[in-house]
């Protein structure tokens, strides 16, 4: 019926086929197409994240590993830091601990020293470590007023492990630790032994790894003629006391170790000026004595054990008891306000003093009279006993 009709009568059968082919062809062509773009689409995704990779700056993304340390030296600028830390792979690029520098508030403090750091850390905890002085590495001490040198060595080896000796050995020659050799100059013509005692500045130190008994020394002479510049030391001697500065320094040293109280340091120089240089006395100071046994390497003595043999000794240049002047050289380190109480001695025209109290308060006398009822009154406070109360 429908061939009659003639509906099919124009229809080639072949070309048919073709379109339905082509068809066909389109779809697989759509396919193709999408998997293309979506190749193209992946590869230019990849590629972005190849090159914004390769643009960023190289960082480690952890706290970092195993501990080490860096140094900061004086003068770096951030960049030198941060080739110091990359060379120790502690960050990953020294672009990174530049940049995380610039963003910290205070990355451009960062003050010389070593310090706790680790390998392979986030450069903004790089920069955190460097800035924070709890992580720097260092070896604290305290040297207390009145030391001996003999005495500061001894403080010193316990706490840097570096034996006593060595330090005397380093301190054989004190011009060469940086005591200006004016300093052994006196002007009451007894002779000057150069001896670095006095001259150790009784503070406290730290210091950083790689230290030596020399170089620790030299900090300790360095202090000592900063605190010399400071207070006109020098000059002030020489005008106001009229005597040389290691003259000054002697009469420090034996205040610092003959005041009992701070209150009377000056006080104590005073009554040293006036027997060496107003009248002539011996200052008859037992520590002198006591120092001398320390130097020659025997042990101390407390006053009352010291016999009359080691107090008047004829070969000691710190013999005082019979011998007027001040004796060969400082027996101790002194601290500012000994130093300071030897310039500015109060005025006064004592000539004796003794401990009246458990606080270490002496009373100062003109008279022997006067230091007669001083004692009294310290065997009273039970400061003295024995026979010097009889």
């Amino acid at each position: 019926m429908m061939d009659e009709l003639g509906l099919y009568e124009d229809v080639d059968p072949g070309r048919h086929r073709r379109r339905r082919k082509k068809k066909g062809r389109s779809g697989l062509a759509l396919i193709l197409t999408a998997v293309i773009l979506l190749v193209l689409g992946g590869g230019a995704w990849w590629g972005a994240t190849k090159i914004s990779d390769m643009l960023a700056t190289p960082d480690y993304a952890t706290g970092g590993t195993s501990e080490t340390t860096a140094t900061v030296k004086k003068g770096q600028s951030v960049a030198d830091i941060a080739n110091t830390l990359f060379s120790a792979d502690v960050v990953k690029s020294a672009k990174a601990f530049v940049e995380a520098a610039k963003e910290n508030p205070k990355g451009t403090s960062f003050q010389p020293g070593t310090y706790k750091v680790r390998k392979q850390m986030r450069a903004k905890d790089a920069v955190t470590a460097l800035l924070d002085l709890n992580n720097k590495i260092t070896t604290r001490v305290t040297l207390r007023e009145g030391l001996t040198f003999k005495g500061t060595f001894a403080e010193l080896e316990k706490v840097t492990k570096i034996p006593a000796a060595e330090f005397e050995a380093a301190a054989k020659d004190p011009v060469e630790l940086g005591v200006p050799d004016f300093w052994f100059k006196r002007n009451d013509g007894k002779p000057v032994e150069k001896s670095i005692e006095g001259f150790l500045f009784p503070d406290t130190y730290e210091f950083e790894p790689g230290f030596t008994a020399t170089s620790i020394l030299k900090k300790l002479v360095a202090r000592f003629n900063a605190e010399m510049e400071s207070s006109g030391f020098i000059a002030r001697a020489e005008k106001e006391r009229q005597i040389s500065p290691f003259e000054a320094l002697i009469v420090a040293s034996l205040a610092q170790v003959e005041a009992g109280n701070a209150d009377d340091l000056g006080k104590v120089a005073r009554v040293a000026y006036n027997r060496a240089y107003k009248k002539n006395m011996p200052l008859e100071f037992d520590v002198t004595a006591n120092y001398w046994l320390i130097k020659q390497g025997k042990p101390s003595k407390s006053s009352s054990e010291l016999s009359k043999e080691e107090m008047d000794d004829p070969k000691s240049p710190y013999n005082v008891k019979s011998v007027r002047g001040l004796p060969g050289g400082p027996i101790s380190n002194p601290g500012a306000a000994a130093l300071k109480g030897a310039i500015e001695p109060p005025a006064g025209e004592w000539v004796y003093f003794v401990a009246v109290d458990k606080e270490g308060h002496s009373a100062f006398a003109v008279t022997l009279a006067e230091h007669d009822a001083n004692r009294r009154r310290a065997c009273q406070a039970g400061v003295l006993t024995g026979d010097s109360c009889r």
